[in-house]
Parts: structure tokens; C-alpha cells; sequence
């Protein structure tokens, strides 16, 4: 990611079961966040964790 973070994003589409969203939804709220920040946060754990870090 660069300096300008906002507008260094790739946009990507992905398809989610209702049950998912709802899911995700409910977690993005209970920590002030869109569903599109808290599933870029997720995924950002879960690079973290396999010790692929962003570069």
C-alpha cells in the first residue's frame, strides 16, 4: 500500500451467502466499521497470521 491508501484500493467483487453478510454486518458494527473495511481487516489478519504480510 502506498501513501495514498484510498485510492491505491483494487476494487473486487465477491458473492456472500445472506447468513455471511448478516455475520459480518453485525461484527463491522460492533467495531465502527463498514462490512467492506471489516472484511479487509479480516483478510489482513489472516495474511498476518500465515506470515504472508502485506508488502
Amino acid at each position: 500500500m502506498g501513501q495514498n491508501d484510498k485510492t491505491d484500493k483494487k476494487p473486487v467483487l465477491i458473492r456472500l451467502s445472506p447468513a455471511t453478510y448478516q455475520a459480518l454486518q453485525k461484527w463491522a458494527d460492533e467495531e465502527f466499521r463498514s462490512v467492506n473495511g471489516q472484511v479487509e481487516y479480516v483478510l489482513t489478519q489472516a495474511l498476518n497470521k500465515r506470515k504472508r504480510p502485506l508488502k
